[in-house]
Parts: C-alpha cells; sequence; structure tokens
C-alpha cells in the first residue's frame, strides 16, 4: 500500500489499466480453454451459452479500451468521447420509438445544439449550468419548438419521449466525464480512478444482484417489467457493491466506511435506473435497444451504459455535495 501510494498519479493510472487488460487476457484465456473443453457438448444450449460468454467477454473489452482511450485523450479527449457515445445512444432510442414529421425541428435541436451544448459546459468545468441547462432550459425548449411545427397529435407524448432520451442518453452520461474533471482538493489527476471506481462498483453490483435473482427465492416486484428484479436480490447487489468500495477506497478520496456508502449509492441507483430502462422496452415493445428484428441501426449500445446513465449523476453530485460540505 505505501508503493503505492508513493507513485505518482500517471504511474497509478497506467497500473490499473495494466491490471484490467491483464484480468481480461487472463478470462479472454480462460474463455478459450473453456470452448475447446465444451466442443464436445452438443445442444443449441452450449452453443447459446458459448456465444454469450464470448459476447460479454467483448464488451468488456470494448468498454476498457474506450475507458483506455478516454484517458489517455485527456480530458478534452474524453469529453468528446463521451459526446459521441452520447449521440449513438440518444440516436439508438430514438430510432426504437414512434416520432413524426413534427418532431424533427425538436430532434434536430437535441442532436445539433443540447447535446454537443451539454459536453461544451462540461469540458469548461461549467458545473453550475452544467447541472441545470437540461432540467431547466432543454425541457422548456423542446415543447416550444414542438409547438411551432404546428403538430398537436399526441404532443404530450411525443415530447416526453424526446425529453426523457435527452434526460437519459445526454445528461446522464454526460456525468461520467464530469467525474474526471472534477476539482477535489488533494485529489487532482486522480479522476479517472474515480471513474473506475464508478464502472467497478456498478458492475459488481449488477452481476451479483442478477446472480441472487436466479438463485434466491425472490418475489418481483414489478412482474409485468421484469421477473427477475426483486428487493432481495437488488439489497445483496447493494452489499456486494459497498464491499468492493471498501475494498477499492485507496484509490478514492474517501475513507473506507464512505467509499462503501458512496459504492452502495450508486450502485442502488444503477440497479433502479436498469429496471426503468426495461420498462421502456416493454413499452416500446423490443426485448433488448439492439433490436434486430427492425432496421434501425440500433446495436444494443443502451443495454450496455443504461446502468451508468443513472449511476453516474447520482454519484458524481453525491462526491461534489459531499465536498462542498466538506469545506
Amino acid at each position: 500500500m505505501n508503493w503505492l501510494k508513493g507513485l505518482d498519479s500517471h504511474e497509478q493510472i497506467a497500473l490499473l489499466f495494466v491490471t484490467l487488460f491483464g484480468a481480461l487476457a487472463l478470462a479472454s484465456a480462460a474463455s478459450f480453454l473453456m470452448s475447446l473443453r465444451a466442443r464436445e457438448e452438443n445442444g443449441e444450449r452450449a452453443l447459446a451459452r458459448r456465444r454469450k460468454i464470448q459476447h460479454e467477454l467483448s464488451m468488456l473489452w470494448l468498454g476498457a479500451s474506450i475507458f483506455w482511450a478516454a484517458w489517455i485523450s485527456g480530458p478534452l479527449g474524453a469529453t468528446l468521447l463521451f459526446g459521441v457515445l452520447s449521440f449513438l445512444a440518444l440516436r439508438e432510442f430514438i430510432t426504437l420509438l414512434h416520432t413524426r414529421r413534427g418532431d424533427h425541428r425538436s430532434l434536430i435541436l437535441a442532436f445539433f445544439v443540447l447535446l454537443p451544448l451539454q459536453y461544451l459546459v462540461v469540458g469548461l468545468r461549467e458545473f453550475n449550468l452544467f447541472t441545470v441547462l437540461v432540467p431547466v432550459y432543454a425541457f422548456l425548449a423542446i415543447p416550444v419548438v414542438s409547438a411551432l411545427a404546428g403538430d398537436p397529435e399526441d404532443f404530450l407524448e411525443r415530447n416526453a419521449k424526446i425529453q426523457w432520451g435527452i434526460m437519459v442518453c445526454v445528461y446522464g452520461l454526460s456525468h461520467a466525464p464530469a467525474l474526471i474533471l472534477l476539482d477535489i482538493p488533494g485529489y487532482k489527476g486522480r479522476g479517472a480512478f474515480l471513474l473506475f471506481f464508478l464502472v467497478m462498483v456498478v458492475s459488481c453490483g449488477q452481476l451479483v444482484e442478477q446472480a441472487a435473482s436466479q438463485r434466491l427465492r425472490r418475489r418481483p416486484v414489478a412482474r409485468h417489467v421484469s421477473r427477475t428484479f426483486s428487493m432481495r436480490a437488488w439489497w445483496a447487489g447493494l452489499l456486494a457493491a459497498g464491499l468492493l468500495g471498501a475494498a477499492l477506497f485507496w484509490i478514492t478520496p474517501f475513507t473506507v466506511w464512505k467509499a462503501m456508502l458512496m459504492a452502495a449509492v450508486a450502485a442502488g441507483a444503477g440497479s433502479f435506473g436498469s429496471l426503468v430502462m426495461e420498462a421502456l422496452k416493454r413499452d416500446a415493445g423490443v426485448r433488448s435497444w439492439g433490436n434486430q428484428s427492425s432496421i434501425t441501426g440500433a446495436v444494443g449500445l443502451l443495454d450496455r451504459i443504461a446502468v451508468l446513465c443513472f449511476s453516474a449523476p447520482v454519484f458524481f453530485h453525491s462526491v461534489r455535495w459531499y465536498f462542498k460540505w466538506a469545506q
């Protein structure tokens, strides 16, 4: 621990990525060996299981590579990178929902004005404006532009869809690069650790919750939305995320107990966010955002980042308010 603390911020983050990619390489090698051993198995179930494992590993490699690219490109590059992800996620959200010709002006405003402006404010570290730009100004501007289009049919429903897409895909996700740019006393240059901490604890909470939902006797709290979500599994995910957060406290500006609490809060928000996005998918009539049955260009990006879209703003403001209060 003393040796780790003796490294500067760049050396610590470099060690973090060496460990991350090393673990992924070992996991990929183990998956390859297991696939060789499992070739004797026949049946669609075994084939589907192998494909799912390979797909999950590919997504983990992609996520780790994006995280690495965000770090080496610096704060500006990280902001631009997440801006592109927001654009793709919003496009995926909109293409799977029904819109009308009268929504075109609002969509142009969302994609080419509000989205770049939100990330510009992030890059300039104007966090006071950053927190209200979408919930106040964007939410007022969208219906005004829609009204000027002169199409009153399903006006409220259409605008609510666009506003919610902006809220999740732009506002929520933009808090991820904001973590890297957050100025914390005595923690300068280590913002990438906060983002890594967030991704790790939220992912751990999701994995444990999914495993617990399959093994524990559960009573779904929203059966028509998700048959796997239960409060027992949710609490199990929170506990696992909190324990991992306590183990990773040394990469954060928090003590052990505060890191555990922050991790549990972020994981809880992410889990509820996943449930909300499941309800949206049910409403849209699709099983996943990467709906292969329709030619929309959707690739399932929202399925991967939906948890982060909900957990990032909660974690960001918890960190910011804590240090503002502590001062």
